[in-house]
């Protein structure tokens, strides 16, 4: 009776188990995989004019924000969200979501451009040395998927594609001065330690929950700034008060 039961129960806990690890475990371990392949990539930049860094927690009065990669530069500062996907991808920068088309599945992930525009607020709201910099958000997609009718301002590319969009920037507007200052304040807010990811992921749950309960309308979902009203050719709309940098814009119902 207890081999029988035993028998039983074996293959029921060796299936649950694997249900747990797809969902909790493997994401992570794929997401890792993604963000070890663009750190390597990185890892090509000049380290005179550049200074990298990968995956880090920076925090600015109580709240945390995770950057897969950020790259300080002569140039500007590099901000770069990283994502491991299989499948057709799908997404327009207005949207909330994206769609993953996989084997005839449709998956919906949340908008990896509004998502990145969130990291360059908070490292704005740091320090004002680093509010007045020049921004450049980068989405990389590092896995097999393919990127089928993206509609984004802001650079959504393969892996293969970092280094030429990044070194596609030219104009110089900090000197090296400005720049080791600049990664200073960068390495006083980075923060470390066992309880981090966890505080990290508590604060965006309740973000979450909070964005579910209620959202601003007068706010740019993609930088954060005021939204206008503004009339255009068949009425009127809302439109970003940081235009042109910021090109979103909203329909009026």
């Amino acid at each position: 009776m207890e081999n029988t039961l035993l028998y039983i129960l074996l293959p029921a806990s060796v299936y649950i188990a694997y249900l747990l690890f797809k969902k909790y475990y493997l994401p992570k371990i794929i997401g890792s995989i993604g963000e070890y392949y663009v750190a390597r990539i990185l890892k090509r930049l000049s380290k005179e004019n550049y200074k990298v860094y990968n995956n880090i927690y920076i925090k600015q009065g109580g709240k945390t924000s995770q950057i897969d990669h950020l790259v300080l530069s002569v140039y500007g500062i590099f901000v770069i969200e990283t994502k491991n996907y299989k499948g057709w991808i799908f997404g327009n920068e207005k949207s909330k979501y994206w769609t993953q088309t996989l084997y005839k599945k449709k998956n919906k992930i949340y908008n990896p451009v509004i998502q990145n525009w969130t990291h360059v607020n908070f490292l704005k709201g740091i320090s004002p040395e680093l509010k007045g910099l020049r921004y450049f958000p980068i989405v990389v997609f590092a896995g097999s998927a393919k990127l089928k009718k993206i509609s984004s301002s802001t650079p959504v590319i393969r892996k293969r594609k970092l280094l030429r969009t990044i070194k596609r920037i030219r104009d110089v507007v900090l000197t090296h001065e400005q720049l080791a200052k600049i990664d200073l304040i960068i390495n006083q807010s980075i923060v470390a330690g066992k309880n981090v990811k966890k505080e990290h992921k508590k604060q965006v749950r309740k973000n979450i929950k909070r964005t579910k309960k209620k959202s601003n309308p007068s706010i740019c979902p993609k930088c954060g700034e005021r939204l206008l009203v503004k009339n255009g050719k068949f009425g009127k709309f809302l439109g970003c008060s940081n235009f042109p940098k910021c090109k979103f814009t909203k329909n009026i119902t």
